[in-house]
């Protein structure tokens, strides 16, 4: 009996050991960020960052995959031109504020298919009043690539100093249209562009005539500040800019949003 029982157990432990060696049973460790990338706080801790894609008020109403902690990750280059303009903003009583930074592959993924499944339209009632879901792809507002995810492209926007911080969004409230007054939309503590962040809608062309008066100045004076030090404006989106030249022009990274990504840069 005391034979049997030996046996047993050793052959339970080996498969234990055969089970614990197998690469499928071992979880693959996560991609970490070449050297080249920081987190921009390290950079420049007077940048306020307001990372949405961490919370559930995006246009698909939820944490979007990727994005485990909310930090602004960024190329060297990308973050130090950042701190030039933050500089220079300082002096005239203004503010950066980033809404979203390096992005990674797996939440690009996440967006396609989010735009594919043309049921779930809970925050249409902000993000996408007037635009079809069907046609997110046609229009241009997802792709299946994105230069976010290049590392170079960051998502921001102007604040007047000095400024509350933006309350939470309430996962249920009431939805208003991102193109409605200022005073009508979900509250931002930033000064008024003429859309909220992410509307999809022609109104966030950079130069789309209907937008006037101060919130056409908003935009150029972000533009301005932005281009002097070497970003590159989205027209589509006036708060989308790429720093040039990009380092890695062809690559589409994946590591996880995190500080540990950056940790030992």
């Amino acid at each position: 009996m005391r034979t049997a029982l030996r046996a047993l157990a050793v052959t339970a432990a080996a498969l234990l050991a055969a089970t614990a060696l197998s690469p499928t049973a071992q979880a693959r460790p996560e991609p970490r960020a070449p050297e080249e990338f920081v987190a921009l706080r390290s950079v420049d801790p007077t940048i306020i960052q307001e990372m949405r894609y961490t919370t559930a008020h995006t246009f698909m109403g939820e944490r979007v995959d990727g994005y485990r902690q909310p930090v602004c990750i960024l190329t060297r280059p990308a973050a130090r031109a950042l701190h030039l303009a933050q500089k220079r903003l300082l002096r005239q009583g203004y503010s950066l504020k980033v809404y979203d930074c390096y992005r990674p592959q797996r939440a690009v993924d996440h967006f396609v298919r989010w735009a594919k499944d043309l049921d779930d339209q809970a925050m249409k009632g902000e993000f996408y009043p007037l635009v079809d879901k069907s046609r997110l792809f046609e229009d241009g507002y997802i792709a299946e690539k994105s230069g976010h995810s290049r590392g170079s492209t960051v998502d921001l926007t102007l604040v007047r100093l000095p400024a509350l911080p933006t309350r939470p969004y309430r996962p249920g409230e009431r939805l208003t249209p991102c193109f409605a007054p200022k005073d009508e939309r979900f509250p931002d503590n930033s000064v008024d562009m003429g859309t909220g962040y992410d509307c999809f809608d022609t109104l966030s062309h950079t130069d789309d005539p209907r937008i006037r008066g101060a919130q056409r100045a908003n935009r150029q004076f972000l533009k301005r500040t932005l281009a002097e030090v070497g970003f590159v404006n989205l027209p589509e989106e006036w708060w989308h800019f790429t720093h040039k030249p990009e380092l890695f022009p062809d690559t589409y990274f994946d590591f996880p949003v995190d500080r540990g990504s950056v940790g030992r840069h």
